[in-house]
């Protein structure tokens, strides 16, 4: 299996043969679809309306976050499964939008992949 990674969307590409995959639920602003280079735009994957306004970036609030956020991924198999098969061919890069790099949405997603 090749490189599975999460990269800010707003940062240049680190490898320009990945497959690039947005996981936000609501598009990143200032960035142009043009400028964003995405393969896929997966916002069935990011988590609930609900859960990313009650984690509101909340570092305190991630642990909490990660649990609520895996159990909503238990019903995105396909979705997941998909994903893990791009990886077999080339690197996969899981873009998001926030600041905080350590407390967000593609961590957990990255390590939920890797587990599959």
């Amino acid at each position: 299996m090749k490189e599975i990674y999460i990269q800010r969307i707003y940062e240049d590409s680190k490898d320009k043969n990945a497959y690039r995959i947005l996981v936000d639920r609501i598009w990143p602003r200032g960035i142009s679809k043009e400028k964003a280079d995405l393969d896929e735009w997966k916002k069935e994957l990011a988590p609930s309306t609900e859960l990313r306004k009650w984690f509101d970036h909340k570092a305190e609030r991630f642990t909490e976050f990660s649990k609520r956020y895996q159990k909503e991924l238990k019903d995105k198999t396909e979705e997941l499964k998909a994903i893990k098969k791009i990886a077999k061919e080339k690197p996969v890069c899981l873009l998001f939008g926030a600041k905080d790099e350590k407390h967000n949405q593609a961590v957990i997603l990255k390590e939920v992949l890797k587990s599959l």
